[in-house]
């Protein structure tokens, strides 16, 4: 499954009565990926009077959408800037604007929209990028066969996130790999080990002593 996402941090300013708006849109991987760059912001501009977010995570039945008003008027901050990210149609992306106020209040309407387009300005400076998504699996076998499976898993464009081996011995790989590979190479690992080596949803994962 292919998604759109911004291809990388873009930042925009603009300047409303007085009130001075930096937003920035970066994509992201999930939810713990976006509280850092939050976190970072906020450690960059601590004297900003608002930093408001909208962020959309996930893919197909299981996209999240948050936001934060950060203290503005509910619905005048964090619902215009996730406004702003589905209509630039990319997921895996958040935008957080930050504010200086001017002194001049900007009422509901004028809050909704200096937000609004400070997300949108960045969101064109970020640009965008088609990638595709990927299906997490865990893989177990003999560890006789670890390094054949590991290039059998090249050959399909995974890689390994993590390795260790059971109390029985067996080995575990947590791997991911593109989500049009997954089936292709869970049948050739079947082939490869003759129903040695068995693949499971990384969501359905069983306790075990694994390390690495």
């Amino acid at each position: 499954m292919q998604i759109l996402r911004p291809r990388g941090p873009g930042r925009a300013e603009s300047r409303v009565l007085g009130s001075r708006f930096l937003a920035e849109a970066a994509p992201v991987a999930d939810e713990s990926a976006a509280r850092l760059r939050r976190a970072g912001l906020a450690a960059e501009f601590p004297d900003a009077t608002h930093h408001c977010w909208a962020l959309l995570v996930g893919a197909g039945d299981g996209t999240r959408a948050l936001l934060d008003d950060a203290g503005e008027p509910a619905g005048t901050a964090g619902a215009p800037i996730l406004q702003a990210i589905r209509s630039a149609g990319v997921i895996e992306a958040q935008v957080v604007v930050v504010r200086w106020f001017g002194g001049t209040k900007l009422g509901r309407g004028g809050l909704r929209r200096a937000y609004r387009d400070a997300a949108r300005a960045a969101l064109a400076a970020a640009g965008a990028e088609t990638v595709e998504t990927r299906a997490a699996l865990r893989l177990r076998g003999p560890i006789g066969g670890d390094g054949e499976v590991r290039h059998l898993l090249a050959r399909h464009g995974g890689a390994v996130r993590r390795a260790g081996y059971d109390a029985a011995g067996s080995a575990i790989l947590d791997v991911d790999l593109p989500e049009g590979s997954a089936a292709p190479f869970v049948e050739a690992l079947g082939r490869l080990s003759r129903g040695a080596w068995r693949a499971a949803s990384a969501a359905a994962r069983d306790p075990d002593n694994s390390g690495g």
